[in-house]
């Protein structure tokens, strides 16, 4: 059984529920900056939680259209190309740094989350990678039949 298709399904509902996460975190913030009324370093406690609002709309749809990006990996079983590849590989560097940075501000617990989430995403990348091209110094086999016979036999060499 290919685990392909499994792990793009669960890198989906991950992502799509990280987008959640991620929007109401801010949003949450936001509201909380917002109601103390008090000023950090000469900020504006209105254009904080506007930017903290905006931070997270803006992270929240850019997780969500990762998550589309495996989802339709899932529907189709066909490798991510072009722009959804390149979102996927970005996804997965924002959470390896967000690991780095998770460790020494929230815990070991959210590190080990985005570990997680970035190994399902290489892991995602990898899998379809290897499904497609063929291993190093083999060449795709031309004019095989579905059972490996040749097609029709090469010509005898003839000297004159």
């Amino acid at each position: 059984m290919s685990v392909r298709r499994p792990v793009a399904w669960v890198v989906a509902v991950v992502l799509f529920a990280e987008a959640v996460g991620v929007a109401a975190l801010n949003w949450f913030l936001a509201v909380v900056v917002d109601r103390q009324d008090m000023s950090l370093a000469g900020l504006d406690p209105d254009m904080m939680s506007l930017s903290s609002k905006i931070g997270g709309v803006v992270f929240g749809l850019y997780f969500a259209l990762c998550g589309l990006v495996a989802l339709l990996v899932a529907v189709r079983d066909r490798a991510p190309a072009g722009v959804g590849r390149i979102l996927l590989i970005s996804a997965a560097v924002v959470h390896g740094l967000l690991g780095a940075f998770t460790w020494g501000l929230v815990g070991p617990g959210a590190f080990i989350f985005m570990i997680v989430v970035l190994g399902l995403i290489v892991l995602l990348l990898m899998t379809y990678d290897a499904r497609e091209e063929p291993a190093a110094g083999q060449r795709p086999e031309e004019g095989k039949g579905g059972d490996g016979s040749p097609v029709s036999s090469p010509p005898a060499p003839t000297t004159p």
